[in-house]
């Protein structure tokens, strides 16, 4: 072995950057729980799973309480409003974009459950999103429901007054 160095002769410099072009294939196994979820919204409905310990309703399901440790076997169905407990304006452009710039990222807390998921939010000006706002789900035409959460297109404002804060504080 030798110490030797080696050096570049192109008048480029050495390579700093490469892009690499990877795809990575994967089974995935909803399970259970996830399965009823995924189900609902091929029916454009959102459904949640209670714990029979403390009574929380999570959506998507679980499977099993994360606080008690319990199976969760009683299904909820769940409205499709709920309110807005935190957002983000996104501003910035990607590959294969459809989204109109900019469009609001929010965390939704269906009526009924206790734990809230991400939707797109439309309808709606970047300046007139709020905490608090009630929103409903707008699902894709009946022909194009699949068991994803791609069957809701999007939330839009409801038009009815902002939810107390204290409904949602425990989920910003």
């Amino acid at each position: 072995m030798s110490d030797q160095t080696y050096v570049t002769k192109d008048p480029r410099g050495p390579v700093t950057q490469l892009a690499t072009p990877m795809r990575l294939d994967y089974l995935f196994t909803a399970g259970l729980s996830l399965s009823r979820n995924l189900r609902g919204y091929q029916r454009a409905e959102f459904v949640g799973q209670k714990c029979p310990v403390c009574g929380k309703v999570y959506v998507p399901s679980r499977g099993s309480c994360p606080v008690d440790g319990v199976a969760l076997t009683e299904e909820v169905p769940l409205k499709n409003t709920g309110t807005v407990t935190t957002y983000c304006v996104v501003n910035v452009p990607f590959a294969g974009q459809s989204i109109k710039i900019p469009y609001i990222c929010a965390q939704i807390l269906l009526d009924g459950a206790n734990l809230s998921f991400m939707g797109l939010i439309q309808e709606c000006d970047v300046e007139d999103i709020h905490m608090g706002m009630r929103v409903e789900a707008l699902w894709v035409d009946e022909a194009d429901l699949v068991p994803s959460l791609a069957s809701v297109k999007y939330f839009r404002p409801t038009g009815e007054p902002d939810a107390d804060y204290e409904t949602y504080r425990e989920y910003l």
